[in-house]
This record gives structure tokens, C-alpha cells and sequence, in this order.
């Protein structure tokens, strides 16, 4: 038995390279892959998360909606990019009266933008365990057991000028917006229906054409994002210059799918090396951050996805320079799949690629 398709949402990824549809159907016996599908955006029609051309990305969002022959019109979008800010806080202890306009004010401090021109949302987080009687009292730099009691909040700034344009851009395609989260989150739904221990403190890097995000989950908590503006498009555009060649010939270079001999071989070689250097840098940087204010929970696992991940040798890379495992995220791993219907190997090139859209489709309608 199926939950109601008015209930289910197709997971759409609008990304700035291109545009991912998954549609999951929950049954008694498993999540099943219903629908996946993908097309290129429109060049220059999302740049840095915010979309500057509706028309076109509204005929791309149709017709992949028929090419794949999906039905249901409810879809959960998502927000990246410096239009969404997503940051744990600490409050004292209060009546439930007075958390919306303390969290309001608080909010002020950390958003960068006219707190009139955001859309605010905000989850109440399980409280840590205190440390045992000899531990440090010290945690993220406040007194543990002294003072009054404190809570965790989640806070979620959205621009409300980025919300109008994905609202305008997917209802523009014939589609109801039923859910809109951000990037970090549904990657980190789909995460944790793919790991074998998602409870564990973990890190997910998204590399995607345009950006760098990086969360580190908790027991299942966001405890630390970050968005930089490093991202895959980078890599092409430095090959691109470097072999006088176009951008799709210098896309499948960096993705390792073209022979190359070695004179060519070893000058890709220098020109991705270069750029990735600064993206694990970024990536060693933050992750020590956390490290360094976590002591007793350390990041036993990165998991890394987005097209750019594939980039060959990066992973070994940044395993090498964090010192931690490094494994690419599979979002259809524990999915009920019908291999007559889909090839495994195309769900298995894709499937990095895939984590934002699955974890947006195991949304509901008015989910919060």
C-alpha cells in the first residue's frame, strides 16, 4: 500500500549546471524509485542560487516533467548559496510564548541582510549530553552545569526575494511548490537513508558547478555549514583556457572521460590540481574548525557529493590531506529499484550527483 500521491512530493534539484527530478513512492515494503531524471539548465539561467531567467528554466522543467511522464504536480525545491543561512544557536531556557521574537532578535546577529527581507524558520534541538563528572566543563565556550539552562535552536534565514523566484519559476512550469528546503538539509536526508550508521558524526561536501557546501551532522543534527563559491565550473573553465578547447570538451576532460596521452595527461594534471588545492583547503579548514570545538565528537566519515566529486583523484585527495575517510554518497542505495526500468550502472554514475533530489522527494506536503 502507497501513501497518497497527494501527500508525495517529486524531489526538483534546480542547480546551475543542471536540473534533477526524483520521484519516490513510500510503500510497506521500502522506498521505491518511481522516477529520476536529469537536464541542463539553461546557461546563465541560475547563477550563485538565484534564477535570472524564468522562461527558459520553466520550458527545461517542462519538459523534463514529460519527457519522464510524472504525473504528480507537488514538488520540493531547495535554496543554496549565500540565500540561505542555516545556523545553530544557544538560548537561555524560556516560555514557548516569548522563543519566536528571542530567536528574531537573536537572528539579527548572524544574518547579513535587512531582517525584513528573509523568511525566518527555526526546529528546537535535542539537548546534548552533559559531559561526566571529570570531563571538560567547557563546551563550544559555555559553562556546563553553572547558569541557567540553556537550549538548542536550528536556525533557517532564507531571502524572501530567492523564495519568490523558485515559487514563480516552478508554478511558471505548470507545478505546485508544496515544500522548499535548502541543499544541506536534503542532502542530508538522503545521507541518512544511505548510511549504514547515519548516527555518527559525519561531514557532507557538496561540489557542485558553482558552489562549495559543507555540513557536519551530529546524531543527526546540523552542527556546522558553510557555503564558498568554489565549484566545478571553475576546473572547466582553467581547462578550457589551458587546451584552447570548448567547454563540453573540456567538461568531459575533467570528469576523466576522454584518452589522453601523457603530455596532456600531466598538464590536466597541474591545471585541476591547482584549483582543487583550494577547495580542500577550504574543506580541511572548516572541518578543523569543528574538530577543535568538538573534542569528544570527532568526524569519523566525509561524504562527498555533487558532479564535481567526481573529478578523479579528488577523493584520495582530501582523504589524504583531513586524515579522514572519504566515500561518495549513494542516495539510492537502500531504495527499492526495478532494474528493468533503470540501468544500474547510469544510477550508479548519477548517484552522486542525485543525493539533493532524493532527499527533497522523502519530503511531504506541509511537512515542517
Amino acid at each position: 500500500m502507497a501513501i497518497s500521491k497527494k501527500k508525495s512530493l517529486v524531489g526538483l534539484d534546480i542547480g546551475s549546471h543542471s536540473i534533477k527530478v526524483a520521484e519516490i513512492v513510500h510503500t510497506k515494503g521500502g522506498r521505491v524509485l518511481q522516477n529520476f531524471g536529469v537536464i541542463p539548465t539553461p546557461p546563465g539561467a541560475v547563477v550563485e542560487g538565484s534564477i535570472k531567467d524564468q522562461e527558459r528554466l520553466a520550458s527545461a522543467l517542462k519538459i523534463l516533467y514529460k519527457n519522464l511522464r510524472i504525473r504528480n504536480s507537488n514538488v520540493a525545491a531547495s535554496l543554496s548559496g549565500y540565500s540561505v543561512i542555516a545556523k545553530k544557536i544557544t538560548l537561555e531556557q524560556m516560555e514557548e510564548s516569548k522563543i519566536e521574537g528571542a530567536i528574531r532578535e537573536e537572528a539579527e546577529k548572524y544574518i547579513p541582510y535587512d531582517i525584513n527581507e528573509v523568511n525566518l524558520d527555526f526546529a528546537m534541538l535535542e539537548s546534548e549530553a552533559e559531559p561526566e563528572a571529570g570531563d571538560a566543563g567547557k563546551e563550544a565556550g559555555k559553562e556546563v552545569g553553572s547558569g541557567p539552562k540553556q537550549m538548542d535552536v536550528l536556525l533557517v534565514a532564507a531571502k524572501r526575494e530567492v523564495i519568490d523566484e523558485y515559487v514563480e519559476v516552478i508554478r511558471a512550469a505548470g507545478l505546485n511548490p508544496g515544500v522548499l528546503d535548502a541543499d544541506i538539509f536534503a542532502l542530508q536526508n538522503a545521507a541518512e537513508i544511505s548510511l549504514p550508521e547515519p548516527e555518527t558524526c559525519y561531514a557532507i561536501i557538496n561540489l557542485g558547478a558553482a558552489e562549495l557546501e559543507i555540513n557536519v551532522v551530529s546524531r543527526g543534527v546540523s552542527i556546522f555549514s558553510r557555503d564558498s563559491s568554489y565549484g566545478g565550473a571553475q576546473v572547466t573553465e582553467a581547462i578550457r583556457s589551458e587546451f584552447s578547447i570548448d567547454l563540453p570538451e573540456a567538461e568531459q576532460m575533467k570528469v576523466g572521460g576522454m584518452d589522453l596521452d601523457d603530455p596532456k595527461k600531466e598538464g590536466l594534471a597541474k591545471v585541476v590540481s591547482s584549483e582543487v588545492s583550494s577547495w580542500v583547503k577550504e574543506i580541511k579548514r572548516a572541518l578543523d574548525f569543528v574538530s577543535g570545538t568538538r573534542a569528544g565528537d570527532p568526524i569519523e566519515k566525509i561524504i562527498v557529493s555533487g558532479g564535481s566529486s567526481r573529478i578523479p583523484g579528488l577523493q584520495k585527495y582530501l582523504e589524504a590531506e583531513t586524515g579522514i575517510p572519504v566515500e561518495p554518497l549513494n542516495p539510492f542505495r537502500n531504495l527499492l529499484i526495478d532494474h528493468r526500468r533503470f540501468d544500474a550502472d547510469y544510477l550508479e554514475y548519477m548517484a552522486p550527483q542525485a543525493g539533493v533530489a532524493v532527499g527533497l522527494s522523502l519530503r511531504y506536503i506541509d511537512d515542517k
